[in-house]
């Protein structure tokens, strides 16, 4: 597969040129990539109005994926979805409200997503972690089944930060029943594309996801993607317009250079690298069960331990990982999460090894509090433009969020903004650590 715009940055390298444009390092500095960093000069196309290498290696990138249209983002897939929600707001059907059905394990970009576009969101709970959501097909077809006006989407994360995977499938056959759109925030899961079989949501039905590739594939961070499903392929008209309603007009050409390189690795025998690790992940998942570790069941290339039945908070695990040089994703009170990868196998064994190496200490006997439910007075969108100030947790009871209360990672809010705050969410809070809340004045 050829690589448009690697091609064209190294042809542009070799001829050492006289940069009279930006960036300011000229192609010089100590960095050692000032080089490779260009903008958007004669030749070197331009991503939201892309009729050139970048049109040709997203392309490229369309063919691997099996989409209609796939369409890079160097914000990753933060900018996807609000570009995702945008083009499916803009596509709603006249017996369809101005809403969002939406897991409540949504990201915080789906949240500044509905703030910035102005729809509501209709949340659905789970029961397990508030990481993670339990909706079925069953469960969907309750809830569409009975409200007044359709949603103009639902809105599922899946992968999620704990490794769970919704039925895709399954939902997508709800959605399709009732004509409403299926959109899948797939940031942690690119490779599931080149698994065998492919268990990425476009296969699955989705008809539209964003991928961070650089959460799981050999691309720079900030490299994403946008897919577009044959199924729908209308939605792909006003795409590159939507990505730059959102997306700064100064792309970095370092990330849209691995996305191009990262096409040509993908096709040349990646499939059977991947499906090769996952067998020895797999082992290493089964043999750390069979040592007495609580290991979920979760996608592939995650390893997701809760750590309390060893003895140990998720975050004092990380603490002593760390000090063996090994840094994991995320961790909490319950979970460690760890994000594995092919492109470094021998990582697997040694970070095996440290965990079998732990000293085991007596279960921690303590419950994680239930996914809350709180009474939404605002939208989110209304709250953006309310007046805030910051309290101390232990003050904030009866008071409206006004700023998200988790950062990221994992980026996902126990109460989201326009909820009032009550003593369920207070206790939440302070189990993860959350000491002061924004709230409305």
């Amino acid at each position: 597969m050829k690589t448009p715009i690697s091609d064209f940055i190294e042809e542009y390298k070799s001829k050492d040129p006289l940069r009279f444009h930006t960036p300011g390092h000229k192609g010089v500095g100590s960095l050692g990539y000032e080089t490779e960093d260009i903008t958007e000069i004669a030749g070197a196309d331009s991503l939201y109005f892309a009729s050139g290498i970048i049109e040709e290696s997203e392309q490229n990138a369309s063919k691997l994926f099996g989409s209609y249209k796939t369409f890079y983002s160097c914000e990753g897939s933060s900018l996807s979805i609000r570009a995702m929600l945008y083009l499916a707001m803009t596509n709603r059907k006249a017996q369809q409200g101005n809403f969002v059905l939406a897991t409540r394990n949504a990201h915080s970009s789906f949240i500044t997503a509905s703030q910035l576009l102005g729809f509501d969101v209709e949340w659905i709970f789970g029961e397990k972690s508030y990481l993670s959501s339990d909706l079925t097909e069953e469960k969907l077809e309750k809830v569409l089944g009975s409200v007044d006006i359709l949603p103009f989407a639902l809105y599922v994360t899946s992968p999620d930060y704990l490794g769970n995977m919704l039925d895709i499938e399954a939902l997508s056959r709800v959605c399709k029943k009732y004509g409403i759109l299926l959109l899948v925030d797939n940031a942690h899961g690119a490779y599931l594309k080149f698994l065998t079989p492919s268990l990425h949501p476009l296969d699955l039905g989705a008809d539209m996801c964003c991928d961070s590739a650089h959460k799981t594939l050999p691309v720079l961070t900030g490299g994403g993607y946008l897919h577009i499903s044959k199924a729908n392929p209308a939605l792909a008209r006003g795409a590159k317009g939507a990505l730059a309603l959102f997306g700064s007009t100064s792309p970095s050409y370092l990330i849209l250079n691995s996305l191009d390189r990262a096409n040509a690795y993908l096709e040349s025998g990646y499939v059977q690298r991947l499906n090769d690790f996952v067998s020895l992940a797999n082992d290493a998942k089964k043999h750390l069960r069979v040592s007495g570790f609580e290991v979920l069941v979760s996608e592939p290339l995650k390893l997701v331990i809760a750590t309390k039945s060893i003895g140990y908070y998720g975050y004092e695990l990380g603490s002593l990982l760390e000090k063996m040089n090994i840094y994991p994703e995320f961790y909490d009170r319950d979970f460690i999460v760890f994000m594995l990868s092919p492109e470094k196998p021998e990582s697997l064994l040694a970070l095996e090894s440290a965990l079998l190496s732990l000293v085991r200490k007596p279960a921690i006997r303590e419950n994680a509090p239930k996914v809350m439910q709180a009474k939404k007075l605002l939208t989110p969108r209304e709250a953006l433009f309310c007046q805030k100030e910051d309290v101390s947790i232990d003050d904030a009871n009866g008071r409206i969020l006004g700023a998200s209360a988790i950062s990221c990672p994992p980026a996902v809010s126990l109460v989201v903004c326009g909820e009032m705050i009550n003593d369920d969410i207070i206790s939440a809070c302070k189990y993860y650590g959350i000491k002061s809340l924004t709230v409305i004045r």
